[in-house]
């Protein structure tokens, strides 16, 4: 029987109703006009700034986030925000550098850019890549986490139903319009799901208060201290996932401006800006909202932690079910353990959201469920749209039909998103077997963010980067990810992309070095920078054979290798710089292309000192 009431039916009905309709409303073509790539793929190059920042927010905050980071929320605490807080610093980073280069190469996609920095080869190798990405653990990953709140509210609906239903909806209001229908829509889903989330965590914590909200957040803090540090040491149970102080020096990094300077789905509603000036703001806005977004995400996850816990019913170090303990219906216990789950059953995290709407009154938990939603289905569409559009301006344009009409293109986007859709349904079932989706999609992904984005940050930064370097730095990604993934598994996963990062920035630089001045050449080069090199690899190889083989070795000492690898690393960089000829598809670059407006500065210096303070109060 569904946990839903008439009302919340009606406010969810009446969501999906106004979606719909805005989304074919902004999207009709004006009288005389017909839809060309520009206008489908990217919105007619005329997003405003505050357009842009929602629609950066709604598609990257998603079913991954509201259900993965509450699921971590609830088993690893604040420190998961640094997820989010960080990407607050990248954006400041990529609205500075990185859209600046995009918007001079006036491009549609991340492979378009490629295609004038290094060649054809290049940019088809990574659209292939990007395509796979998108419809096999993207698209799959949302349409999975966004039908569990779905199955948890609405018991008598299956996940095959849900998903279907997900897929349904996002294909209704963005297949007609693409990116016009998806950004402007964005703009009400971002509201939805602000409210939406802000009123979840409202009543998780008035609930756990009884009846106060300020006596559940001094509950929640008091009764789950441990969940309230973002840095975690060596000794702790989740250091796997979240390494300590290398997550502030490290991969994240990595992932963060791999994600939103390199990915088509995040980065082309900048690309669809009016000017260069509203595309920056529109980032350094979404800074902001990134500061929030642990407020809705990650607190109700801890909140649900604090009212299992308080149960008894559940070992909260195994998750499982305590000897003699019994379910009682309808509780927390019941409704996020898995009795399906190897050796007895347990509890899933990933549960704890939906667990949570299911407890909301009548009226706001229909608002709540269509905030979920919205999330789930903003995403979606972004990523259908950009499916879509590297499939049709890299591969079909590109190799099918170089003649194509601007009406066949869009035609060709229309089918192609609907494709996509089609197959993420099919496979999306497949990841219920999956305990944190969230960090199962996070280190998958890394396997070859660092390659992606060495490939783009020296094509951005060093004008030196050759073709040959690039595509190496391709095809040697996944291998030497998985190699150090199997080879010394005790390395985090987000140290060993810092890691691989490392290696194939040393694979880019000396296969540039042999195609563009030769072998001996490249020699003497590499006997110029050869005692940086030398303290780089030792560093990194002490650092792996402490990990792998448990040396006895302090925690102190690790980092201060770990430091010296960055260090040896940056004279590396420098060196580079200054012995090598331009490339002759390097990109020329004014230093005024970096100017930014006041407004941009104050503000990157204000979630700057947020930052701080935030890592300074919960450390």
């Amino acid at each position: 029987m569904s946990t839903l009431d008439t009302l919340d039916y009606i406010v969810f009905a009446v969501y999906c109703a106004l979606i719909i309709f805005i989304g074919l409303w902004v999207s009709r073509d004006k009288k005389g006009h017909e839809k060309n790539s520009s206008d489908y793929f990217l919105a007619s190059r005329s997003l405003p700034w505050w357009a842009i920042g929602a629609s950066l927010i709604a598609s990257n905050i998603s079913a991954e986030q509201i259900i993965g980071m509450s699921g971590s929320g609830f088993k690893m605490g604040l420190a998961i925000s640094t997820y989010e807080w960080m990407a607050a610093a990248t954006l400041i980073i990529v609205g500075k550098y990185f859209m600046p280069i995009f918007l001079k190469k006036q491009i549609f996609t991340m492979p378009q850019f490629l295609e004038q920095r290094y060649d054809g080869r290049v940019r088809s190798i990574l659209a292939i890549f990007w395509l796979l990405l998108y419809v096999f653990v993207n698209l799959t990953s949302v349409l999975y986490l966004g039908s569990l709140p779905i199955i948890t509210i609405m018991e008598g609906v299956n996940v095959y139903v849900a998903i279907g239903g997900l897929a349904l909806f996002a294909v209704l209001y963005s297949i007609y319009g693409g990116l016009s229908a998806v950004a402007w829509t964005d703009v009400i889903q971002v509201v939805m799901l602000v409210a939406g989330g802000i009123i979840t965590t409202w009543l998780a914590l008035e609930i756990v208060g009884d009846g106060s909200v300020s006596s559940g957040m001094g509950m929640v803090y008091e009764e789950a201290n441990s969940h309230f540090h973002m840095i975690f040491s060596s000794d702790n149970p989740n250091y796997m996932d979240l390494p300590g102080v290398t997550l502030l020096i490290g991969g994240m990094w990595i992932v963060n401006l791999n994600y939103w300077g390199c990915n088509q789905y995040i980065t082309q509603r900048a690309l669809a800006a009016k000017s260069l000036n509203e595309a920056q703001k529109g980032i350094v806005f979404a800074g902001f909202l990134k500061l929030i977004v642990p407020l809705i995400v990650v607190l109700p996850g801890i909140a649900t932690y604090v009212l299992l816990q308080r149960e008894g019913a559940i070992d909260m170090d195994s998750l499982l079910l305590k000897d003699g303990a019994e379910l009682a219906g309808g509780s927390f216990s019941e409704k996020m353990f898995d009795p399906l789950q190897a050796g007895g059953g347990k509890v899933m995290p990933d549960r704890a959201y939906p667990t949570l709407l299911s407890i909301l009154p009548v009226g706001l938990k229909g608002a709540a469920f269509a905030a979920l939603v919205a999330a789930v289905v903003s995403s979606l569409a972004s990523m259908m749209n950009s499916t879509a559009t590297i499939f049709t301006m890299d591969i079909y344009k590109n190799y099918i039909n170089k003649n194509a009409s601007e009406k066949r293109l869009v035609a060709v986007g229309r089918g192609i998103s609907v494709v996509a859709i089609v197959i993420a349904v099919i496979v999306a079932p497949l990841l219920g077997t999956i305990e944190q989706a969230f960090q199962y999609i996070q280190e998958y992904t890394g396997l070859v963010s660092p390659g992606i984005f060495v490939i783009f940050f020296y094509g951005f930064f060093w004008k030196k980067a050759t073709t040959s370097g690039a595509l190496w730095v391709a095809v040697l990604t996944l291998p030497l990810s998985l190699a150090i993934k199997f080879g010394f598994p005790n390395i985090p996963f987000l140290d060993r992309m810092g890691l691989v990062f490392f290696a194939l920035s040393l694979v880019m630089y000396v296969v540039s070095v042999m195609e563009s001045k030769g072998l001996k050449i490249a020699e003497n080069a590499m006997s110029r920078i050869g005692i940086y090199l030398v303290v780089l690899t030792v560093s990194l190889l002490v650092l792996v054979l402490n990990n792998t083989l448990g040396w006895d070795m302090s925690e102190s000492l690790v980092k201060t290798l770990i430091h010296l690898a960055f260090v040896s690393f940056t004279f590396v960089v420098y060196r580079i710089m200054t012995n090598i000829k331009d490339n002759k598809h390097a990109i020329d670059i004014d230093k005024s292309l970096f100017k930014t407006h006041t407004n941009f500065n104050i503000a990157s210096v204000v979630i700057i000192i947020l930052l701080v303070i935030l890592y300074t109060v919960f450390w």
